[in-house]
């Protein structure tokens, strides 16, 4: 078994599973110490639990109670590969599940929580604005809904709301060249990072991360005009890790790579005509 701890913060880790073992090899058991979601990425296995059998495909979600003891076979075909996340005991309290439903052992594919089981796959190979933290907490409370049948209803946000996910906005905006998460967003806005989320998300119609990545891109865009600053070091001064995931995310949001938004932002208008007429 190959894990990859993706991320850790105070209400979850994500981390990524990867199995090997076949028909041949023996049956393998483990524990739970707390509330997990396992979205199955690629490949089966069987789960005995609870006293009973469950076959697990693409799709499937194997869901971990603390105290319960699963046992895993691959009888049929060779490896899996699992997206993983361990919640703590607050962000259960937050999401406000039964017993029941963290009890079920696992789920089959359903689409309600396929999707976003790819789209945290998406987050975790970069490829998206979204953070993997938001898209955890999110995935819990769908799972949440979908198991229960319960739609969680939420309040229309008070003008107390609006200011503290305006005001926090700001604040991500000012500090947009710093990392920030969701937990330290959160701790600025004085909510815990599930009602945060929600607030934030509520109000200005994107999450925290998406805000944070999109202020980093407008920043990026203004340095852009001047022709003395490189390209490397604009991806760094506003905030980016690396080179490659500024031009990626440029382009995603531009249609056009840093380089040639230069260039047009200097006079060069067929560049960005030849956009607007190919798409």
């Amino acid at each position: 078994m190959e894990a990859t701890t993706l991320l850790t913060t105070p209400s979850m880790t994500v981390s990524r599973f990867r199995c090997d073992a076949g028909p041949g090899d023996a049956p393998f058991a483990e524990c739970r110490n707390g509330h997990s979601i396992a979205y199955v990425r690629a490949g089966s296995f069987g789960c005995h639990c609870r006293g009973k059998f469950f076959e697990l495909v693409a799709g499937s979600v194997l869901v971990g109670y603390p105290g319960d003891e699963y046992t895993c076979t691959h009888e049929h075909v060779a490896g899996d590969e699992c997206l993983s996340f361990f919640l703590s005991e607050d962000l259960v309290d937050a999401v406000g599940a039964r017993r029941e439903t963290w009890q079920v052992v696992a789920t089959p594919p359903l689409p309600e929580l396929m999707v976003l089981g790819e789209l945290a796959q998406t987050a975790a190979d970069g490829n998206s604005d979204l953070g993997l933290d938001e898209i955890g907490q999110i995935f819990a409370s769908r799972f949440a809904e979908v198991v229960s049948g319960k739609p969680r209803k939420q309040a229309a946000p008070t003008a107390r709301d609006r200011r503290r996910a305006v005001e926090t906005a700001l604040w991500i905006d000012d500090n947009s060249s710093h990392e920030i998460d969701l937990e330290e967003a959160a701790r600025q806005a004085g909510l815990s990072p599930f009602h945060f989320l929600r607030l934030f998300s509520g109000v200005l119609g994107v999450t925290p991360h998406q805000y944070l990545v999109r202020s980093r891109l407008r920043h990026a865009a203004r340095l852009l005009t001047d022709d003395d600053i490189a390209v490397t070091d604009v991806a760094y001064d506003v905030g980016f890790g690396d080179l490659s995931n500024f031009v990626r995310t440029f382009h995603r949001a531009a249609g056009v790579s840093p380089s040639k938004f230069r260039q047009a932002a200097k006079g060069e208008r067929k560049i960005l005509q030849e956009q607007l007429i190919c798409n």
